[in-house]
């Protein structure tokens, strides 16, 4: 591994330095109230996610004019035409700043690149500036309800009506569906076809007539996510990404966009555990002079030093111009199951305080309380813990893949709840 950044790199992160001291606040100058500040999951109460909202396109305008709104796109479209490793110092410095972030990732990492592999050119021209620019923002209408991490399971209809086809079915834990303009979506055109076929990639205007949004209130106050009912909704055949059948194969091009997300993981980690326990008092005395704390502490520090290390050899693969491998499912698995531990064990260390969900709460802002709501969601999307497991055993491990009873069966005739 090697931990340095090379000429070229140096100088961009300079580069990246000097733009964000002159346009946004370091977050240690911030009273922030969790690690992910400024996404959209923070943000609690109409009036407060409009102005959020706001200020994210101002922000996302900012960067676009600077060149910086997009590392990895190329330059044709907009982007930096940077390479992934340029993608990773990018978020690092950015991870310093308050920044209004987290409205615009799903478009530009995913959704984008996915239109440049399989759109028409005068839909990149026509999509692609203004979902760079913040003017519009997109959502990903992937997982349903009996379809979560088995994307290929997926149960919406689309149905060919001449040069239209008609949507019908519910998407669920769509983020950002309640603002996006615009969404992408994989829909089941043929249910003779085996569970990988027969599915077509579209991507539509979320004002279509017969979409309705209705957002998921979450235990945090906040409601980011959504439930999407589609019924008898026309989308033009024109805005298909992909030929019919294929679209298995336009959702791996996403997907496989969405693994390139290797910057800082959100959430808690050892050192706001650590700035907790110099703050509060246990039984007998300073939680940080306690052995038992001293002890949980120790085992997360050391949790945080391998994830850091794992995540140096994604960084180095990158830096050489390789593929990252299936180490990042490492990443994501042991970041979301410590974040949720240290959230826990950390309200047991504030008492009653713990208990205190309010935005005048003087110890450490609902640090803690966010995290341990967050915590739950981040060990599911973006895979669940037993997804994440079975890619590190097949994977990593070069154990044998799960035995499978649908590799041949028509969709239509796999067993389920109602037959």
């Amino acid at each position: 591994m090697d931990f340095n950044d090379n000429p070229k790199e140096a100088e961009f992160r300079s580069q990246v330095r000097e733009f964000l001291d002159q346009n946004a606040q370091k977050r240690s100058e911030v009273s922030l109230t969790g690690s992910s500040a400024g996404a959209p999951e923070t943000v609690s109460g109409e009036d407060a996610a409009k102005e959020a909202l706001k200020k994210a396109k101002e922000w996302q305008k900012k960067k676009a004019e600077a060149g910086l709104a997009a590392i990895l796109w190329p330059k044709e479209f907009g982007g930096y035409g940077g390479t992934p490793i340029e993608q990773v110092i990018y978020q690092q410095e950015e991870h310093n700043y308050f920044v209004h972030s987290g409205y615009f990732e799903i478009g530009i990492g995913m959704l984008g690149p996915t239109m440049m592999v399989w759109g028409k050119d005068e839909d990149k021209k026509r999509y692609l500036p203004k979902m760079l620019n913040g003017e519009e923002i997109w959502c990903q209408l992937f997982s349903e309800p009996s379809a979560g991490s088995d994307l290929a399971g997926i149960r919406m209809k689309a149905e060919k009506d001449g040069s239209d086809w008609i949507l019908n079915g519910q998407k669920v834990w769509t983020s950002g569906a309640h603002f996006a303009d615009f969404g992408m979506i994989v829909a089941r055109s043929d249910p003779s076809a085996v569970k990988h076929k027969g599915l077509t990639y579209f991507f539509l205007d979320m004002k279509t007539p017969g979409i309705e949004v209705r957002p998921i209130k979450q235990i945090s106050g906040s409601a980011n996510f959504n439930e999407v009912f589609f019924n008898n909704v026309r989308v033009p055949d024109t805005q298909r990404l992909g030929e019919e059948g294929d679209g298995w194969k336009v959702s791996l091009t996403t997907l496989m966009n969405e693994r390139l997300a290797v910057g800082d993981p959100p959430g808690l980690d050892f050192d706001q555990i650590f700035d907790l326990t110099k703050e509060v008092e246990v039984e007998d005395g300073p939680a940080i002079k306690n052995s038992e704390v001293r002890q949980k502490i120790a085992d997360w520090y050391v949790q945080s030093r391998g994830l850091q290390y794992t995540k140096y050899r994604s960084i180095t693969a990158l830096s050489k111009g390789q593929t990252p491998g299936p180490e990042l499912s490492i990443s994501k698995l042991v970041t979301a199951s410590k974040m949720q531990d240290v959230s826990s064990y950390a309200l047991d260390l504030m008492d009653m305080n713990g208990y205190v969900l309010d935005d005048k709460n003087p110890v450490m802002n609902n640090l803690f309380q966010n995290g341990l709501f967050f915590s739950t969601a981040l060990r599911i999307a973006g895979g669940t813990d037993e997804v994440l497991r079975n890619i590190i055993a097949e994977r990593v491990l070069g154990l044998p893949q799960d035995e499978r009873m649908d590799k041949k069966v028509a969709f239509k005739d796999l067993p389920s709840g109602k037959n």
